[in-house]
């Protein structure tokens, strides 16, 4: 924010445009996530004063100056990348900043990983990701450690939905045992975060001999599993703290499970009225 209030004293702004720097320097974090319109909304200006702000300060339009809000706000934050994957390391990481508002710091990483949801991936790419879902025989879902959180909801979701889902981390029973009759009219739903897993790599390894679709949900398409998408989803999971952020990282499985019933229809409504009339009676919901 002083690289901000340094260009405003050294722009020549209008009321208007003063009003309109005052108010996002004083709403920092609500800001970085506003759009034009909204912002203008806010202060009771046109749009185009919003943008006649961002332009005096330097920049092509609203769009640019907020990338750079966004990331200038961030970086103060001290938001520690995924690519720092060891617990330990990325504890000290987040001790080396400076005390703040640790709500507001984690609502803005997250809010940034759920806009990379959107910013990642088209619709294109989630209407391949049901193709998939809806053609293969049998959807084996693999996931390791906090991985297994996203998965098992996307087990019950896509359960409700699909016939032969099949979650692969029992412990009586590994992930290499669920995929030894794997074949190509099959696929495979990896969900796939740093620290990158070894034994989800060997689950990849057969479903790919197999000839087996994959569809891989991961942090980046540098990904070391990424390579081996059919369908590739990516979400960023950054956070300030110790461990991974899965709150995008569920908003991708829902929406993919949002596309699928809508797809779907009401072809699934048997299946639902079944499950519910025997929980129903049982009083577990």
């Amino acid at each position: 924010m002083d690289k901000l209030r340094e260009a405003m004293k050294q722009a020549k702004l209008t009321k208007t445009s003063r009003r309109i720097g005052a108010f996002i320097l004083d709403h920092e974090t609500d800001a970085c996530f506003m759009t034009s319109t909204e912002l203008a909304q806010e202060l009771d200006v046109s749009e185009a004063s919003v943008i006649r702000f961002a332009r005096a300060l330097g920049f092509s339009g609203y769009m640019e100056f907020q990338k750079q809000l966004r990331r200038s706000h961030t970086e103060k934050l001290g938001r520690i990348s995924s690519a720092v994957a060891v617990p330990y390391e990325r504890l000290q990481a987040s001790m080396a900043t400076e005390g703040g508002d640790y709500i507001q710091e984690f609502l803005l990483n997250t809010q940034t990983n759920i806009t990379s949801v959107v910013r990642n991936n088209p619709k294109a790419a989630f209407d391949g990701a049901i193709d998939i879902l809806i053609s293969a025989r049998r959807k084996y879902i693999v996931a390791s450690r906090a991985n297994t959180g996203v998965a098992s909801y996307c087990n019950l979701l896509l359960r409700h939905q699909l016939t032969d889902v099949i979650p692969t981390w029992e412990s009586s029973v590994n992930v290499i045992d669920h995929l030894c009759d794997i074949g190509p009219e099959d696929c495979v739903i990896l969900f796939s975060f740093p620290r990158y897993s070894e034994m989800d790599r060997q689950a990849v390894r057969m479903a790919e001999d197999a000839g087996a679709k994959i569809l891989v949900i991961t942090d980046r398409p540098s990904a070391p599993l990424a390579q081996f998408a059919t369908a590739l989803l990516t979400v960023d999971v950054d956070t300030n703290t110790f461990f991974n952020s899965y709150v995008g990282v569920q908003l991708v499985m829902e929406i993919l499970c949002a596309g699928l019933s809508k797809r779907m229809g009401d072809a699934n409504a048997e299946k639902l009225r079944l499950i519910d009339r025997y929980i129903g009676e049982l009083g577990v919901y």
